[in-house]
């Protein structure tokens, strides 16, 4: 079975999160250590849910859910990184690896709203009639 790229990044990316907010704790952050946890673990848990997803439409929308939470975990990174919480280059590269999961992230929404651009939608009276 071919392993999804996105799952596997968003899974990665959660790991990294996660041992942040460790860090976070210890150093007494806690509220940002919470919304921080909350947002990146929350991405590939809707990716999960989007590969099981019981239709295409269920599929991009939790895809959409986590496109979303990519964005809020990158702005919590580099809040962060701006405030001076963390210098070096670990912070860095977890805003460059949000910025990577929301490229493919939007990716993915945007060929789902390009295919749903191409479908034609039902109208009330779309049914066909015909006569024998």
């Amino acid at each position: 079975m071919v392993e999804s790229i996105v799952k596997q990044k968003s899974y990665n990316f959660a790991l990294q999160v996660i041992k942040l907010c460790v860090q976070l704790r210890n150093a007494k952050h806690f509220e940002i250590s919470s919304q921080l946890l909350r947002s990146g673990t929350s991405i590939g848990a809707n990716v999960e849910e989007a590969l099981a997803g019981q239709s295409r439409k269920d599929f991009f929308a939790k895809m959409s859910i986590a496109s979303k939470e990519a964005r809020e975990t990158n702005y919590w990174l580099r809040l962060i990184k701006d405030a001076g919480f963390f210098d070096g280059q670990e912070s860095q590269n977890l805003v460059e690896a949000s910025e990577e999961l929301i490229k493919i992230l939007t990716s993915i929404v945007k060929t789902g709203n390009d295919i749903r651009q191409d479908v034609p939608k039902k109208t009330k009276n779309s049914k066909l009639r015909t006569q024998n």
